[in-house]
């Protein structure tokens, strides 16, 4: 499994409670987990958008603008007249120290005229950007951010957030600002203060001066930064329904004003149905497309890099499902779980999601009907099969609600869909089965499974 994907799969766990570390559930990507309610990812926006918000809610931040072309940059450059930071617009952190796949080194670059600026931006736009958040596949840049040069005497580190220690909001700081916060915190922990909000009476200005204060902030700056992190909270992390705002740095300029030089701004996703103008900001050519067509259908999917598809109801068993996998030799190429209320429609474009992965060489269906009808899923594999003309063999281990019906839809549908009624011995079969494809597939030999019914 890929470690970089582990991150992912936890956070479809954020809304689960954690079960003892002794539990015989323990999985291999981590600690095991009881679902309790399907999470959904929080939404993720550029950080062009995410400084218009603060502008707009009050907040001070560098003069900027947004372009898309060569052109655009050199006239955003010029508008700004002064020297310009170049930013490339990726959903990903570490930009200052990635690369692009055109060679050319930094996703955010100084510019001295608006010609060069120009230049840079022509060299950013269009290419993708690898950085150490972005995966090895990095992040296409289609916008740059064209933002005013500020001098800055100070910069310091905030973030607002929910945090379950405190059971509330939380302001997250450090006066060790504009560096990676990670990094502080592994090396310097005792540089980070953590100040809990009170959730029903919200930050006040007292408290917000204190936090300032204990940053280092004093005479007109200190009064400028309780006004900031004030606004923060309640303009900008209460009324856009955010789980996180994080300005990094928060800059005293040399002009005695405090800026938010650079934003990053995540929004629970359950909010989306009174946010809607924030939501219709999302650029979904940021992310997988398969994690675009796996939130249309509804359906918690996460892209591995194994070669044995997985389709399973429930998040604890589609866990246990990559597990056992693992435990017989093979890798799992996904996480998906199709969830209890799935309709045979979700299971088809949960197929298609699993065989568009070229890497896929077997599945495994591990179903237990509780909530979930066994047959829906039957006639879901089933149209899924005839539609999609599947080449890969599909084990499927049905349990529970309606699997005679469905034992029986499969049986009747000649199709090489491999019946088993133990998870153990289905397991080992998808495994020998991907081994004999994959052999197969490397001697260049085509490979067909016939059952007989």
């Amino acid at each position: 499994m890929a470690s970089s994907n582990i991150p992912k799969i936890r956070g479809i766990f954020s809304n689960f409670h954690r079960i003892s570390t002794s539990s015989p559930l323990k999985s291999s990507v981590g600690v095991g987990f009881i679902p309790l309610v399907n999470a959904r990812r929080n939404l993720s926006l550029h950080e062009f958008h995410s400084m218009g918000i603060l502008s707009s809610r009050g907040v001070t931040v560098p003069r900027f603008k947004v372009a898309a072309t060569q052109e655009e940059a050199v006239q955003a450059a010029k508008e700004i007249n002064g020297d310009v930071v170049v930013k490339a617009q990726i959903l990903a952190g570490g930009r200052g120290k990635g690369t692009f796949d055109n060679g050319f080194k930094g996703g955010v670059r100084l510019a001295f005229s608006p010609e060069e600026a120009g230049e840079i931006a022509s060299k950013m736009l269009g290419a993708r950007l690898v950085t150490k958040q972005s995966g090895p596949e990095g992040r296409p840049c289609h916008h740059v951010m064209i933002s005013q040069r500020l001098f800055t005497r100070r910069e310091f580190y905030v973030a607002i957030t929910m945090d379950r220690a405190f059971l509330g909001p939380v302001i997250v700081c450090s006066a060790q600002g504009g560096v990676n916060i990670e990094d502080v915190a592994r090396e310097n922990p005792s540089a980070i203060q953590k100040t809990p909000i009170d959730i029903h009476e919200g930050l006040t200005l007292a408290q917000a001066r204190d936090v300032s204060e204990k940053l280092g902030f004093r005479g007109g700056a200190l009064e400028e930064a309780a006004v900031v992190l004030h606004r923060l909270y309640h303009e900008v992390f209460l009324k856009s329904d955010a789980t996180m705002v994080e300005i990094n740095p928060l800059a005293e300029g040399t002009d005695g004003h405090v800026y938010c030089m650079d934003c990053k701004i995540n929004f629970d996703s359950n909010a989306e149905f009174r946010q809607k103008p924030l939501f219709a900001l999302k650029d979904d050519r940021q992310e997988d497309w398969r994690d675009v067509a796996a939130a249309k259908a509804n359906l918690n999917y996460i892209g591995l890099d194994g070669e044995i598809g997985c389709l399973v109801n429930g998040a604890g068993l589609a866990m246990a499902t990559m597990d056992i996998i693992k435990l017989h030799g093979g890798k799992p190429a996904n996480f998906l779980d199709v969830g209890g209320g799935a309709t045979s429609e979700q299971v088809k474009e949960a197929f298609k999601l699993i065989t568009n992965d070229q890497k896929v060489h077997a599945i495994l269906v591990n179903i237990f009907g509780g909530i979930m009808r066994c047959d829906v899923i039957a006639e879901g594999i089933i149209a899924a099969a005839k539609e999609l003309d599947l080449k890969v063999p599909i084990v499927c281990r049905l349990q529970g609600t309606r699997v005679e019906d469905a034992k029986a839809l499969i049986a009747t549908s000649n199709l090489r869909i491999l019946p088993c009624d133990n998870l153990d011995e289905a397991a080992k079969m998808v495994v020998k089965l991907s081994e004999i494809v994959t052999l197969a597939k490397k001697a260049f030999v085509g490979v067909k499974f016939e059952l007989p019914i």
